[in-house]
């Protein structure tokens, strides 16, 4: 399976980054990560980059990590469109108090318009 992986610098985006990483591993997928710039998250942009290249090193996985420029979803949503992915793997949503599922608003724009498969890690 061809995987297309997008993260941003949140606390989701690691956890996201640790288990696709982990899945390609075991499996043999084709991976290729994408970091998107997201002023308010965590980590900047050259930080995700750095941790996905080191998570994907210690765990012996090959895979591009490329940095994209301008509006989050945009852009991976356009990279995605460029591409022969098979699967768009992204990180988001919370609980609401009543156990409902929010989506931000880069993760609903990724879910709503992405040319394939989304699968979303929580």
């Amino acid at each position: 399976m061809n995987v297309l992986l997008g993260l941003s610098g949140s606390e989701e985006s690691v956890k996201t980054l640790r288990r696709t990483v982990e899945r390609t591993r075991d499996v043999g997928d084709d991976l290729t990560v994408v970091v998107v710039e997201k002023p308010e998250a965590e980590r900047s942009q050259d930080e995700m980059y750095e941790e996905a290249v080191e998570c994907l090193e210690e765990a012996g996985v090959e895979a591009d990590v490329i940095e994209l420029e301008g509006d989050p979803g945009s852009a991976l949503v356009d990279y995605a469109e460029q591409g022969a992915f098979d699967q768009l793997v992204i990180g988001g949503g919370t609980l609401s108090p009543m156990g409902k599922i929010r989506l931000g608003p880069i993760t609903e724009f990724v879910l709503l318009n992405a040319p394939t498969t989304v699968k979303l890690v929580r």
